[in-house]
């Protein structure tokens, strides 16, 4: 017989169950991809063809350039694509002042929310097996009640007369209350509390699988414990870091709510810019092209950062 025939004879006898398997395979790896399409790269598309749009009274308002009825019509109205929404952003300092201080608080948001949750995330790691379930519901356990609700209790938390100058006032630490709500020090408080688990978790579960014996053999060549902590533990507790560093920043430079309901209207963000063209200024082309720029100034960095990762890996 010929190996064409053995070869033959072998595919027939391949299991049907394989053969599934390899296409249910492919079906999982590909819904990640249609989710990213279907609610990323679509919306992303509408957004961005409205920032290419004229502003226009009307109902929407603004009047679209180019539409995607023939790939004929959309090449011809190319040439007529409106930049002007780009250009506001480059002439007007408003909106380079928000992404400015946008990114400052949200980076200094983050640094603050990693120096207390990494402690917090190392207490859990390090806490005795049966109690680390109790302490892991108790950071995801403020995720039960209402985002909202929570920023509006620190409300009640900050004003003048609210319960931390209260307890100030008792203790005699201060003689006057403090002015804290409406101001970047409210702001970075309500930002650090929201986002506190974002940190907390992807960090404890770095350290939950490190080898405690790399510790112990640390120990028995007379590493001193802070410096094994910083040799071994927290080298090997960076992907949880970035992890968290990633999940706050981000969400925090586009925040709406903390900085509209503590900060009022001195804080400066990109997202309160964002929200005032949009609803008061009805300028939808001028606001999409807002949203364009800053999720260039969000992904752009993180893909240079990924490449050049994956060219250290190598």
């Amino acid at each position: 017989m010929s190996e064409a025939s053995v070869k033959s004879a072998e595919d027939r006898d391949e299991p049907r169950s394989d053969r599934s398997g390899g296409i249910y395979r492919r079906l999982v790896i590909s819904l990640p991809y249609l989710w990213l399409l279907a609610f990323f790269l679509v919306p992303f598309l509408i957004v961005l063809k409205i920032s290419l749009s004229e502003t226009a009274i009307a109902l929407p308002p603004y009047r679209p350039v180019f539409t995607f009825d023939s790939i004929s019509g959309f090449f011809s109205n190319l040439s007529e694509l409106d930049l002007g929404s780009y250009l506001w952003l480059a002439g007007d300092p408003l909106y380079l002042n928000s992404y400015l201080s946008s990114l400052f608080i949200a980076g200094g948001s983050t640094l603050l929310t990693l120096l207390i949750g990494y402690p917090f995330a190392y207490g859990m790691a390090r806490a005795p097996r049966a109690l680390r379930p109790i302490l892991l519901m108790l950071t995801i356990l403020p995720f039960w009640t209402s985002f909202l609700i929570r920023v509006y209790a620190w409300i009640g938390i900050l004003k003048n007369e609210g319960l931390l100058n209260q307890l100030l006032l008792w203790l005699g630490v201060i003689s006057a209350p403090l002015t804290i709500l409406n101001t970047n020090s409210a702001v970075y408080i309500g930002i650090v509390y929201s986002y506190l688990p974002f940190m907390v978790l992807p960090i404890y579960a770095s350290l939950e699988r490190m080898d405690g014996s790399l510790l112990e053999a640390a120990n028995d060549l007379g590493c001193p414990p802070m410096k094994a902590f910083w040799a071994i533990t927290f080298p090997l507790s960076l992907p949880g870091v970035l992890a968290g560093v990633f999940l706050v920043f981000i969400p925090a430079v586009g925040e709406f709510v903390i900085p509209d309901l503590l900060g009022g209207s001195r804080t400066l963000m990109i997202g309160k810019t964002l929200w005032n063209e949009f609803f008061n200024n009805r300028d939808w082309p001028v606001s999409s092209a807002v949203a364009v720029v800053l999720l260039l100034v969000l992904v752009l960095p993180i893909v240079l950062f990924q490449r050049a990762q994956a060219r250290n890996a190598l």
